[in-house]
């Protein structure tokens, strides 16, 4: 399960990387940039197989157009690589609707006893990714549309495992406009979703304050030097 994560980059940041602009009235609901400690129900920006030039703001929890209640988003933050085409709630985005979301972190959690403590997961040179996810759109009875998504998982690779056996579907660069580009059959998407690499990603313990979805601030990246962890491998 992916169920925190962080962006900390900027505006100009993102633009630049991924070759897409914000519209000007997304950019205004994409609040705080940076965020250190993301968590469902936010909005965070997406790039769609419908638009690659553009930054698009999404609510993280996916919601189904054939959805009654909103409530189903809480369930739906991830989706199963391996779900995919047998799970109504996902099946059609697989085919029509998926994109990727920028990420530069994710945190997962070590439990000791009755203790659990939180550690955070990037690439090994710190810089920002994506990872795979599908997108809707869904209608409340009040008319008002709400763009949702969620963050595909796979299998946890051997740095991961450590701490979950599950992980985000991190997409390689090249792979990216592979994942969203209309005409890409959905056999060969599915191709594209595997472990990354462990040597290529980087994981170490940061403070207890990321617990709290009401904290956000740069000392939640910040490396505590309590637990030994090497570029790869996780040990205690």
């Amino acid at each position: 399960m992916c169920g925190r994560a962080s962006l900390t980059k900027n505006q100009k940041e993102l633009e630049d990387r991924f070759d897409a602009k914000f519209y000007s009235e997304d950019i205004e609901r994409y609040k705080p940039i940076p965020n250190y400690n993301i968590a469902p129900t936010q909005y965070l920006p997406v790039i769609t197989n419908t638009d690659l030039s553009h930054f698009k703001v999404f609510r993280w929890g996916l919601i189904p157009y054939w959805a009654k209640d909103a409530k189903i988003a809480y369930k739906l933050i991830n989706a199963r690589a391996e779900t995919l085409l047998t799970k109504n709630a996902f099946k059609g985005s697989l085919e029509s609707r998926r994109c990727i979301i920028p990420l530069d972190g994710f945190y997962e959690w070590q439990k000791k006893g009755s203790l659990k403590k939180p550690f955070r997961i990037t690439r090994a040179d710190k810089d920002i990714f994506s990872v795979a996810g599908l997108w809707d759109t869904w209608t409340t009875k009040e008319n008002q549309i709400i763009e949702t998504f969620t963050i595909i998982t796979v299998k946890a690779n051997q740095l991961v495992k450590n701490l979950h056996n599950r992980m985000p579907a991190i997409l390689f660069e090249d792979e990216e406009k592979l994942w969203i580009e209309q005409g890409v059959k959905t056999s060969d998407a599915l191709k594209l979703l595997k472990p990354y690499p462990p040597e290529l990603m980087y994981a170490y313990p940061v403070s207890t304050k990321v617990n709290n979805v009401r904290n956000n601030s740069p000392e939640l990246i910040t490396e505590v030097p309590e637990i030994n962890i090497h570029q790869g491998k996780l040990f205690n």
